[in-house]
């Protein structure tokens, strides 16, 4: 689920016999734009996804910031990637794959097998001696890949709020806005009762790249994830949820996202926790 930029490289250089298309998904949350740093520079021949429009859509506020799209959207959205199916996906961001991780979910959920991102993200590549190219390019090929949710299971609020009371529900925030010191973007601040707090963050190391299985396998269960029973997680709007999600599955977890997360439970009326 991780490729290194040498093996990126080789991937794109046709070695192994597998086809690849690269996307690039630069976002952060108060901006700026990924897409004009996409344009500044770019692996050569990713093409640019649009979180918010793409991996996303506009939905009622309860189902939060960021629903997950139609199948249908996602389908046509990846046909204009290039993308077919039994390709080789790899996605990218600048942020230590905590924006890229979405497209990771999404895709994986979606059917797609052989989804990967590139370890230590963009900053890898630049680091390794690898070439950017800038400017829009041609559009691709049209791709033929059929989608269908189901193949990763999710949590709905219900089940959300069962998993904080009866078993391990994760929240990939930070700690001030876990505690409910601080709330820059959602309606309430706080967190889910029962949850407890895994910042996503701390899934990497100083060089972007992700901690090993078993660092991270020790780091889940020092919050109470156990191999054998489900676990859960969110974050404020299913974005930084899927990092912990990636994370997870690494140290050999199999974990379920709530992507309404804090953003849809801000807007209901069911109870928010504060503190530690």
């Amino acid at each position: 689920m991780l490729v290194d930029p040498h093996e990126l490289a080789a991937l794109l250089a046709g070695e192994g016999g597998d086809r690849v298309r690269v996307l690039d998904v630069r976002w952060k949350l108060g901006g700026p734009p990924g897409h004009p740093l996409y344009l500044e520079g770019h692996i050569p021949g990713a093409r640019y996804v649009d979180l918010d429009t793409e991996l996303a859509r506009h939905g009622d506020k309860a189902e939060g910031r960021h629903p997950v799209p139609v199948i249908d959207d996602l389908q046509s959205a990846a046909r204009s990637w290039g993308i077919d199916d039994g390709d080789t996906v790899v996605v990218y961001d600048d942020l230590s794959n905590l924006s890229s991780a979405r497209a990771w979910w999404l895709l994986k959920s979606a059917g797609l097998t052989d989804v990967r991102l590139l370890d230590g993200a963009l900053r890898a590549w630049v680091d390794a001696g690898f070439a950017l190219e800038s400017g829009e390019p041609q559009p691709a090929e049209p791709g033929g890949v059929t989608l269908e949710y189901g193949a990763l299971p999710w949590l709905d609020i219900d089940a959300a709020a069962d998993l904080g009371q009866n078993g391990v529900l994760l929240d990939a925030r930070a700690p001030e806005r876990f505690r409910g010191e601080v709330e820059p973007i959602d309606p309430r601040a706080g967190h889910i009762p029962g949850a407890r707090n895994a910042p996503a963050t701390g899934n990497v190391g100083p060089d972007g790249r992700f901690l090993g299985p078993a660092e991270l396998r020790a780091r889940f269960e020092a919050v109470g994830a156990e191999a054998d029973a489900p676990v859960g997680v969110y974050c404020g709007s299913g974005v930084t949820a899927a990092a912990d999600a990636v994370a997870l599955t690494i140290a050999g977890f199999e974990p379920r996202v709530f992507p309404g997360s804090w953003s849809a439970w801000s807007n209901t009326e069911r109870p928010a926790a504060t503190g530690a």
